[in-house]
């Protein structure tokens, strides 16, 4: 968890780095806000503990900002200064700040006050890992998945590049649950989702669609990359199998569906319903393959 100390004082920063990097902290340091800015945009700081009083733009003001920016991950600000009137106090407080202390300052107190800072981030990173993604196969949910879809598909207008998207089927599943219980039907989608993940790419995002039916994204990918790892897909899931308790393996296999922005659709709705419309005819095909949605209606396995 990254710590950002924003102090002009070049001591005062150099004895905050330090103390925190001694403690096992991962720190960054700026000497303004304008600086600590900068650095924000492009690093996940997750704590940020600012003077009050710095020239370009003082910690009053870098707070207003980062509360202004509504950054993607909450950002816990602690104050610091030697301003000790109560009404100061509230000023930094409704600025934006979490927490606020007076120099000079107890190492032991901030060391405790950023144990605080840092439980209820551990907390939010939990929540949101709830809201986001799938308690069994804690791969994304459909939720996130679709938010995901629509930004990544902004970002393929943007920079003129294809999106593609690979809907998949476990095959008969209702017969593994019914032949062998829902304790192998859960280690199935559990061993499909382990395999999607051994096989994207660092940048694809694959998340549980619901039930048995799953989705991958995949950024900057032509029709034809995405059919070789939707390939690549099918044939780990069928080389894994189940491996029961008493030795025998249960054959897994999926059927998928292949869409993207190269067919002409600027759609994710669309996008998504040419994905399930391909994964169809996978399974109308006889399962076990994959099937590509073409602009003309007709679909190549």
């Amino acid at each position: 968890m990254k710590i950002l100390i924003v102090e002009d004082d070049l001591m005062q920063r150099r004895f905050l780095q330090v103390m925190l990097t001694q403690s096992g902290r991962e720190v960054m340091v700026a000497a303004d806000g304008e600086a600590a800015w900068d650095i924000l945009q492009k690093e996940r700081i997750r704590i940020v503990i600012t003077d009050w009083m710095m020239p370009v733009l003082n910690g009053l003001q870098l707070i207003q900002r980062i509360r202004a920016a509504e950054l993607p991950n909450y950002t816990y600000l602690v104050l610091l200064t030697s301003k000790s009137a109560q009404n100061s106090i509230v000023e930094g407080l409704k600025a934006g700040a979490d927490d606020y202390l007076i120099k000079p300052f107890d190492r032991n107190e901030l060391m405790a006050r950023l144990a605080i800072g840092e439980r209820i981030l551990k907390l939010e990173e939990r929540l949101e890992q709830m809201a986001t993604h799938d308690t069994l196969t804690n791969l994304l949910n459909r939720r996130a998945l679709y938010t995901s879809a629509q930004t990544e598909l902004n970002r393929s207008v943007r920079e003129n590049s294809p999106l593609s998207l690979i809907m998949l089927d476990i095959d008969h599943f209702k017969s593994v649950n019914d032949a062998y219980g829902h304790p192998t039907g859960d280690k199935a989608l559990c061993l499909v989702a382990e395999t999607l993940l051994q096989n994207k790419r660092d940048y694809d995002l694959v998340g549980r669609w619901g039930g048995e039916e799953f989705l991958a994204l995949l950024p900057k990918t032509s029709l034809a990359d995405t059919r070789m790892i939707a390939e690549r897909f099918r044939a780990g899931i069928e080389a894994a199998g189940l491996h029961m308790p008493e030795g025998r393996s249960v054959k897994v296999t999926v059927s998928l569906g292949v869409s993207s922005t190269a067919s002409g659709s600027l759609d994710i709705e669309e996008l998504i319903r040419q994905a399930d419309e391909a994964l169809y005819l996978a399974k109308s095909a006889g399962r076990n393959r994959v099937c590509t949605y073409a602009a003309s209606g007709e679909s190549v396995s």
